[in-house]
Formats: structure tokens, C-alpha cells, sequence
């Protein structure tokens, strides 16, 4: 540690750590433009600039080592006047269009020009113009505003892992751009705009829509994947008008994905906003009791066994404990979560969630991915894993279906459960690299486990795991990730088939009478037999809704508080941004109000109630935070690793911006997809 005296505070920081970290750690305020603390240092705006005792000149902070005893002084003369003359250069060439800039009220460069810069300018001569850049349908470009502190082209080629922004000539004539005209192809794209200091990137989907001071932020969970990103909603009125990242370093650091950042707009399409009833074939709307009145009529003298319920993939907990309590009192076991027929064995917690943690990602020195492409399944996540490559002594293995770019090195192993056999056996050469590994990990996707042997590859992937040492009483390598936001609480809550019920198969084709849908739109619902009576739960107009002979409409996730569970167990407290359209009720208050009405009332009236019988359920939802745990039970999971198949791993997402109903609604990603996923189909036109 080395002791800096700053301003007169001292302070202990790490040796290597720069001037600037050791004045924040003293509460001293520094402005800067061009560092980030998730970037690598450029040290090319020149605003971070302090004086260091006997140094000949102010120095740039961002990117000078502390050395013990050091004297930093950030508030001389010769600072402010340095930071003046630096804030004078930066906007001789910014144009003042700050009332109709999107930036306008969190932009940088006005608050450090306000704190820091001069009231006046000398420079008399005519500004310079830059021409926009297409950076695709996500970023709007302004770049005559640029002051090329380089955060997107260091963001873009070190975190994102797609270098495909850069800069061109030298002094004044420099200028951001792609080089050759084209869309961005990240899924951590809009990240760029958060990071940029000043108004030269803005959203594109919600430009010239409103001001910072006009919305009402409210801190809430993304559900467009498994994640578990942390995020605030900024709503103004009954409309989510954007959404942004909050900070948590355990989970998503301040980043997040491009699906769960531009769907807003889908929010507003394609919703129900009243109860439907299907009358001689045709839907038709009535109100909540006629609705309710017609499923009771229709479950007289129906056995329990032949009522069947499906969970979706957006669905908060407290809407799944309670329609599996209405369906316990009913008589039905056939309740699950499963759309894609998923084959987990829910026995121990363990078994199916990411035991590693998304942070811990940074502690392992060795890893496996079987049947699962993080880039796609979940973008941060796959940031993570980048993050810890570029560290160094990091080999990956893949054993997938080729796909996209992973944006770091990988050895590909094969693309069958067969690859996995020869891990086992020892035969693979990448065996050896996992067994040198301390903290060896292996990631399970759900194009592995959702086929017919599924269970085996589960099992084989554990025997794995345990043959190379990744679990320890102080390490669990074991990891499962998913990409539905529901399918860890729905596991915890046992939102599965009882033995000798049905499952999602099981209910499809005539399996059951009556079948109730919440918000459950991925199972194909062209496979449901004709006589089945299906209820519709959800809130948007999708495939479950155009099947269902009554619709009941629920409440979208920034319209309801909710807890969620991400991939690695994390149990998570969402809020409501605004209130869902019209008749639309949350989830949970329509499956209490209809069990009145069939005579099985639910035992809760209000939320904490709710949340106190999903602690009853499962503990796990009364505890914050994620607990470190080791594996000290070694047993696998049911199922047999000799029994693997021999069809390829295919793949779980085919177009990563067209996963859900929200994404599917929302025009902004179905042009995301038009360009970014199918180039050959735009091209043609």
C-alpha cells in the first residue's frame, strides 16, 4: 500500500493505483471525460489535470501511478486554470445546440463546463462540422459533438468484444466511425450511450421524446433473459418512455443488454387491456366476472387430472405460487414451467442453477461450455467470461452447434454429447487443461438439456465436473444458465409435474380439458388439441392469446412489483414503473379473484402476504443477496451419462431480438432482426 497525501487527507491505496483513485478515495472530486473505471486509460482528454508536488507541470490523473509519499494538490490556481484552458479547447469545436440535444440534463460536458470551464471563449473562427455516422437502428449519431475521448471505441473493442468502431485521420480532421458504413453488431451496443459524455451517441428508438426532469425513475429486474440485470425504468405518465442499467457489481457491473434496453416500445403494442370470451368461434369483450363465471362454468365436473396449467418465461413468482395453489386446491398436478421441455433434476438447488455465481465468473481459470451460447442467451454474462479472458490464463472449450462469434478465444471440441464422453474418459487434450485448472468451470445451456437425453447430459456434465476437481468444499464449477427470467423461481417452487402427472408434452394434443396459460407463448400452441378449453393469462396479443377461448389480461413486468430469480439463484425485488392499460390487473390479483369464485379461495389478500407464503413454499425467497457455497455433496443428478445420444447440439436462440412477446411486439427489435439477423432476406428486397 502507498500513502498519498491529498489535499492535506491521507490516504492509503494499492501500489499500481492512479493519482485519480487515490483523490477519490480522499472525497476529492475530479472531472474527466475520457477514463472510465471499466476501460482501459487513454489519458486524451487532459480535464483529470492536478499538480504533484515537484512535478514540473499539472499531470494527467487518470493515468499517473501513486508513489509513496506523494503530495497531490486539486484545487491550485494552476489547476483551475489548466482545467479552464482544457474545457476552452474541448468546445471550441462543440456546437451549442444544447436545447434540442437528447444529452441536454445529464450530459457531462455541460456540468464539468458549468463547474470547471470559463464564462467565456476566445476562439472567433468558424467551427467545424463532422458528418453523422449509421451505427444501425439503436444509436443515433451527432458527431459533430464528439470531443473523441475514445469511450465507445475502447467499450466497443474491450468489453463488448466486437472492434468495430475506431478513428480516422489526425488532429482536427479525426473521426469516430465504423470505416465502412454499417450497423453495429454487439448486443451490448446501447452501453455506448451511457458511457459517452457528451450528446455525440443518443438512443435512437426514443430521440426528441422527452427530458431527463420530466420521468419518474424506478428501480426494477429486466426479464428479456436470465440475467437478473438490475435496471430503472423512466416512465412519464402511464408510459415507459426508456430504460437504463443500475450498477451492481455482483451482477450485471453497470451494463446491459440491447434487447432489454430498446424493447420499451413493445410494451405499448400488441397489449390486452380487457377480458375476452370466445362465443360461437369468435372472441368477444366482457367483463372480469362474465370471464371468470364461463372458466368456472367449464371446470363443473372436470377431474383434476384432466386440468393442466403452464408457467411462461416472463412470469414473476408471485403469479406461479398462486396459480399452483389454485391448482393443488383444484386437484391437478399437471403444473410446468418447462416450454422448451427442459430436463432438470430439481432435487438439490444445485443442480440446476449457476453455482458459480455471474461474479465469480472472474475467479475461475478454466472453462467449459456445453450446449449454450452465452453472446445470445445472455450478453453480460458472456461480457463476464471476455472480461476474464482478456485477464490472461484463461483456456475456454466449447462443445456446441458453431454459431456466432463468442468474442473470445475458444477451442471447439465438437458439437455432440460424444465430445463430453471423451472429456470423461480422458481422451480430449482439453481434459488436462480443466484438471490444471483450481477453479475449472462448466456451463450447461439449454440446448443441452432440453432433448430427449437431456437428463444424461445433465449427469455426464456433472460426472465431468467432478473428475476435474470444480467441486470443493470452497468451489461449485457446476453451473446451469439459463435464459428464461422465471425458470429458476419457477424450479424453487416446484413448478413442476408431480409423479404420475403431466408435463408440457403431456398436456398438448388432448392431454388435458382444460389448460390455463400464463403468459405461456413459446410451447407451440398450434399443438394444443381442439377440444382443449385454454385460458389465456398475459399481457400481450401472442400466440397463447390467439388460442385462448378466454383471455384474462395481466400486467407487463414494469407494471407490477415482483420478485424474480436470475440464473445463479439470486432472489431479486422488482417495482412497478407504471400501471398496466386499462382492465389489466396483476397477476397474482386475478388468480385470488377467480378462486373465489370457484370456491377454492386463495389464502392471501395482499402482497407481503403473497411473499410470506413463498418463503413458506421455499426459504430461499425470504434471503437477499447470494451466499458462497462449495459442492459438499458430491451425488449427481438423476440420470444416466452412458445413455448420451448422438444428434448435435442445436441451438436455443435463433433470433436473439424475437425471444418473447415484449421483443415481438416492439418494433424497434424487429428491425434489429431485419438487419442485424437476417441481412440476405434485406439485401434481396
Amino acid at each position: 500500500m502507498a500513502k498519498v497525501t491529498v489535499d492535506g487527507i491521507q490516504v492509503e491505496v494499492a501500489n499500481g493505483s492512479s493519482v485519480l483513485q487515490a483523490c477519490e478515495a480522499a472525497g476529492k472530486e475530479i472531472p474527466r471525460f475520457c477514463y472510465h473505471e471499466r476501460l482501459s486509460i487513454a489519458g486524451n482528454c487532459r480535464m483529470c489535470l492536478v499538480e504533484i508536488e515537484k512535478a514540473p507541470k499539472p499531470v494527467a490523473s487518470c493515468g499517473y501511478p501513486v508513489m509513496d509519499g506523494m503530495v497531490v494538490r486539486t484545487d491550485t490556481e494552476v489547476v483551475r486554470r489548466a482545467r479552464r484552458a482544457v474545457m476552452e479547447f474541448l468546445l471550441i469545436n462543440h456546437p451549442l445546440d444544447c436545447p434540442i440535444c437528447d444529452q441536454g440534463g445529464q450530459c457531462d460536458l455541460q456540468d464539468q463546463a458549468f463547474s470547471y470551464g470559463s464564462d467565456h471563449s476566445r476562439y472567433a473562427e468558424s467551427k467545424r462540422a463532422v458528418q453523422d455516422k449509421y451505427l444501425g437502428p439503436l444509436i443515433k449519431t451527432v458527431m459533430t459533438r464528439c470531443i473523441q475521448c475514445t469511450r465507445c471505441v475502447r467499450f466497443a473493442s474491450e468489453v463488448a468484444g466486437v472492434p468495430e468502431l475506431g478513428a480516422t485521420s489526425r488532429g482536427e480532421n479525426m473521426e469516430i466511425t465504423t470505416y465502412v458504413e454499417k450497423a453495429l453488431t454487439s448486443e451490448l451496443s446501447g452501453n455506448m450511450i451511457d458511457i459517452c459524455p457528451v450528446g455525440a451517441l443518443t438512443s435512437k428508438p426514443n430521440a426528441f421524446t422527452a427530458r431527463p426532469w420530466e420521468l419518474n425513475r424506478t428501480d426494477t429486474i429486466d426479464v428479456l433473459d436470465a440475467t437478473g440485470t438490475n435496471i430503472r425504468a423512466c416512465a412519464r405518465g402511464a408510459e415507459v418512455l426508456s430504460i437504463q442499467p443500475r450498477t451492481n457489481d455482483e451482477v450485471n457491473e453497470e451494463w446491459m443488454s440491447d434487447k432489454g434496453r430498446f424493447s420499451f416500445d413493445g410494451l405499448r403494442r400488441r397489449r390486452l387491456d380487457r377480458p375476452w370470451l370466445r362465443v360461437h368461434g369468435r372472441l368477444q369483450p366482457v367483463s372480469w366476472q362474465d370471464a371468470f363465471v364461463a372458466i368456472a362454468r367449464r371446470l363443473e365436473g372436470v377431474r383434476g387430472e384432466r386440468i393442466g396449467a403452464i408457467a411462461g418465461d416472463l412470469c414473476d413468482a408471485e403469479s406461479m405460487v398462486a396459480l399452483k395453489d389454485l391448482m393443488t386446491a383444484l386437484g391437478s398436478g399437471n403444473v410446468d414451467c418447462r416450454q422448451d421441455g427442459a430436463q432438470y433434476d430439481t432435487s438439490r438447488r444445485e443442480f440446476y442453477t449457476f453455482n458459480t455465481g455471474i461474479a465469480g465468473i472472474e475467479e475461475a481459470d478454466a472453462l467449459l461450455l456445453v450446449g449454450c451460447n452465452p453472446r445470445h442467451e445472455s450478453p453480460v454474462i458472456n461480457a463476464r467470461i471476455r472480461k476474464r479472458w482478456l485477464a490472461g490464463n484463461f483456456p475456454v472449450g466449447v462443445i456446441a452447434s458453431p454459431g456466432p462469434d463468442l468474442t473470445y478465444g475458444v477451442e471447439l471440441l465438437g458439437d455432440r454429447p460424444s465430445a463430453l464422453t471423451a472429456l470423461i474418459e480422458g481422451g480430449a487434450g482439453f481434459t488436462e487443461a480443466l484438471k490444471a485448472a483450481k477453479r475449472p468451470m462448466i456451463v450447461v445451456g439449454h440446448a443441452a438439456i432440453a432433448r430427449e437425453d437431456g437428463a444424461a447430459v445433465l449427469a455426464a456434465a456433472w460426472a465431468l465436473a467432478s473428475a476435474v476437481g470444480a467441486l470443493t468444499p470452497d468451489w461449485h464449477g457446476f453451473n446451469v444458465l439459463h435464459h428464461a427470467a422465471s425458470r429458476v423461481a419457477a424450479l424453487d417452487l416446484g413448478f413442476v409435474p408431480r409423479p404420475g402427472s403431466r408435463s408440457v408434452a403431456g398436456m398438448m394434443s388432448g392431454g388435458v380439458d382444460v389448460l390455463w396459460l400464463l403468459g405461456a407463448d413459446e410451447i407451440g400452441a398450434g399443438r394444443i388439441g381442439p377440444d382443449t378449453f385454454v385460458i389465456y393469462q398475459g399481457h400481450h396479443g401472442d400466440a397463447g392469446a390467439a388460442r385462448a377461448d378466454v383471455i384474462l389480461p395481466g400486467a407487463a413486468y414494469v407494471e407490477k412489483p415482483g420478485t424474480y430469480v436470475n440464473t445463479e439463484g439470486r432472489v431479486q425485488i422488482a417495482f412497478g414503473a407504471v400501471f398496466p392499460p386499462g382492465e389489466a390487473r396483476e397477476d397474482w390479483r386475478i388468480l385470488r379473484a377467480f378462486s373465489e369464485v370457484v370456491g377454492h379461495t386463495l389464502p392471501y389478500d395482499d402482497l407481503p402476504a403473497v411473499r410470506r407464503r413463498l418463503a413458506e413454499v421455499n426459504p430461499v425467497f425470504a434471503r437477499q443477496g447470494l451466499p458462497r457455497f462449495g459442492a459438499s455433496d458430491l451425488s449427481g443428478p438423476a440420470g444416466n451419462p452412458a445413455a448420451l445420444g448422438n444428434a448435435a447440439f442445436g441451438n436455443a436462440i435463433h433470433d436473439y431480438y424475437q425471444t418473447n412477446v415484449i421483443s415481438r411486439a416492439s418494433a424497434t427489435m424487429a428491425e434489429c432482426s431485419r438487419i442485424l439477423v437476417h441481412p440476405v432476406v434485406q439485401a434481396a428486397e
